[in-house]
């Protein structure tokens, strides 16, 4: 759930189909006697158009009629109260009968208890983090991917999305690792192997969600660190904080023990494990904007001198991002 600063503030959740899919993003403008008779000047038509025509639902809830008409004719839809429902547990799905869309954190709940063979796919995992981190040679990236059949395929599956959108190498498939790599670059494989972590992983009901999630956090971040004037190295950095600020989450075990084994810079670790340095301000940002956290959010905009119309941007386009990457569009940006 993100806080849109704007005045009155703008809620934006994403909202997964009744399987626990990334599926619609929800516009909350309030109580229906709030004083909203439009859309605030920090979030214009032209954001919302971007986000209805990025694939998802776009649907809002509450405000004054004028509001809802600028959502109506910038493609967003009324919700149906009665097709919304809050989970807190992946033990709930599947919902009840004509609940349409799930709220809720459910997805940041413990993992499920692997069986032998994910405990066995979750240690290749966490052996291609640790390669990915320290950018290591493609042949040993490789050799760990040939190791697992379900990690080759997801990169294959992500990669292809990119190529046939692209219409990289003349439309066709792309088939071997290194292919991947010709296509994408060292640069976006390494985002492209990050996101693949979070991908469907066998008997995980998360994983959807938590890679929307990690994938507007790590977005978000990258974009914040571009707006405050940091240069590309720091923005790649910012980028892979918000992915690994998650591995928790989805290993279930505390983040420091994730990062144990891993060589990561200081830069990075400060930020993933005191919230220190620019990273570790840009990573706060987000997270207290996930909680809805108005007034820690507020002064996070202001310690780095951002208004609400840059934040807004920035989260619009992380949104259109996730989309891209959740419905299997491919990854690439500039």
């Amino acid at each position: 759930m993100t806080a849109l600063i704007a005045t009155p503030p703008v809620l934006l959740h994403p909202l997964a189909d009744r399987h626990g899919k990334p599926a619609a993003l929800l516009l909350d403008l309030g109580a229906p006697a709030a004083t909203v008779p439009s859309l605030p000047p920090s979030l214009p038509a032209s954001l919302m158009h971007d986000l209805a025509a990025a694939g998802m639902r776009c649907l809002y809830r509450n405000g004054q009629p004028d509001a809802g008409a600028a959502l109506d004719r910038a493609g967003w839809q009324a919700l149906d109260p009665a097709c919304l429902q809050r989970l807190d547990d992946p033990q709930q799905l599947p919902p009840a009968p004509g609940v349409q869309w799930l709220i809720g954190e459910w997805f940041m709940a413990p993992p499920p208890k692997p069986a032998d063979a994910q405990v066995a796919s979750r240690a290749l995992a966490m052996q291609l983090v640790q390669l990915v981190a320290t950018d290591a040679d493609t042949h040993e990236i490789e050799a760990v991917l040939r190791q697992d059949p379900t990690l080759s395929y997801h990169l294959l599956k992500l990669v292809n999305s990119l190529a046939i959108g692209a219409n990289a190498g003349g439309g066709r498939r792309v088939t071997s690792f290194a292919q991947a790599i010709l296509i994408l670059g060292r640069a976006q494989l390494r985002r492209w192997l990050n996101l693949m972590l979070f991908s469907s992983r066998e008997g995980d009901r998360r994983s959807p969600m938590l890679l929307a999630r990690v994938s507007v956090r790590a977005r978000a971040m990258e974009l914040l660190a571009q707006e405050t004037g940091l240069n590309k190295n720091q923005q790649e950095m910012a980028f892979m904080v918000g992915m690994f600020s998650l591995l928790g989450v989805l290993f279930g075990m505390s983040l420091p023990d994730v990062l144990k084994p891993l060589t990561i810079s200081d830069a990075i670790a400060r930020a993933l494990l005191d919230h220190d340095g620019e990273l570790g301000q840009l990573l706060t940002m987000v997270e207290v904007a996930e909680r809805d956290d108005h007034a820690a959010l507020a002064r996070a905009l202001a310690a780095i001198k951002l208004d609400g119309g840059q934040f807004n941007r920035v989260m619009v386009e992380a949104y259109v991002w996730m989309q891209s990457v959740a419905l299997g569009q491919g990854a690439h940006h500039a």
